[in-house]
Order: C-alpha cells, then structure tokens, then sequence
C-alpha cells in the first residue's frame, strides 16, 4: 500500500489527515505525530463542546488516540480518519460523564499565554477572555460545538465537520455566520467588552 502524495497546506483537514494516517498505516509509523500535531486541538474543543470538564476532555482524546492505533488496520475508510476520531471523541466523553451534561467551569476554558506578559495586560486579557467565554456559553449549544470545532481547525474541512455535528455542509457557513453574529452582539452591547 503506497502512501500516496503528501497532503498540501491548500487541502482540507479531513484530507491532510487522511494522507498522513495512510502513510502512518503504510508503515510510516513517525507520522503518527504529524497526526496528533493536527488534530488534537480540534478534537479537544470537540470534546469541551460535549460539555466535559478539562480531566474527561484529555481522558476522551486520549483514549481516541489508543483506539486509533489499537484499530488502525480495521479502519474502512481511511481518508475519513478524522470523523472517526470525532465519533470517538463524543463517545468517550459520554461514556465518562455517563451522559450528564456537566455545567463549564468558565475560569478553566481559556488557557494562560504562554508569553510573559507585565501584570496589566494579563489582567485585561484575563477579564477580556472571562466576558468573551461568559457570552459563548450563553450561545446554542450548536453554535458552541460549531464555533470550537472551526475556529481550532487550521483549514476547516466542511464535509468532516458536516458529518461530525450532522449538519448538512451548505449550513456551516451561514450557521457559523449567525453564530458569530449573536457573540458579537452580546459582546458589543457589554460594557466591560468595549469599554
């Protein structure tokens, strides 16, 4: 089994994923990294839009990646490696949170920079991120799922991501569109936003 080109920067993710678990299943097993390096973001955020906790998130992603090793000769259809992985993903989360739907700890979502920065501007970023997440948490769970997924994805591919949160591909954008709208609104009209 031949790996077949290497993926481009111009490729969809679900595409760029696809060759490089071909060419980890061809016997490069290096590539697993280059796997993990692109697709871990997008199914962490996958993991928090189920609502789990930063603990289940990582046990979830995990776990998807074991599985991916543990099954990676029995997968069909490997250029659809990251809804597999997306589907593992939920189904963790599930599993671990035994289907209760867990309230967000609104301090835990954003992580610090990592840049040092002088006390002033990490206590305009910190309050700054906590209004942004207190409005993104007001937002559809749709919008919340749809918002984490794309906005961790490098190049989003829109058939992945379609198939992932089962929504027809011509409604990302628009969604996205309208679920961007609603944050911006609740942002503008809050004080400590523009203020």
């Amino acid at each position: 089994m031949t790996a077949g080109p290497a993926p481009t920067a111009r490729e969809g993710l679900g595409a760029r994923a696809g060759q490089v678990f071909l060419a980890y299943r061809a016997g490069e097993r290096e590539r697993l990294r280059d796997l993990v390096q692109l697709l871990t973001p997008v199914l962490w955020h996958t993991a928090r839009a189920q609502g789990a906790d930063a603990a289940t998130c990582e046990d979830a992603v995990q776990t998807a990646w074991l599985q991916l090793v543990e099954h990676a000769e029995r997968i069909s259809e490997p250029m659809a490696v990251l809804g597999w992985l997306v589907t593992v993903v939920k189904r963790e989360v599930w599993r671990l949170s035994r289907g209760a739907r867990r309230d967000v700890d609104l301090e835990e979502l954003p992580e610090r920079p990592a840049v040092a920065a002088d006390p002033e501007t990490v206590s305009i970023l910190g309050e700054r991120q906590r209004v942004l997440w207190s409005h993104f948490a007001t937002l559809p769970v749709r919008c919340q799922e749809l918002l984490r997924v794309i906005a961790f994805a490098d190049r989003p591919d829109y058939a992945a991501i379609a198939a992932s949160l089962g929504m027809p591909v011509g409604s990302i954008g628009p969604t996205r569109g309208r679920c961007l709208g609603k944050l911006r609104s609740a942002l503008g009209a809050d004080p400590r936003w523009v203020g």
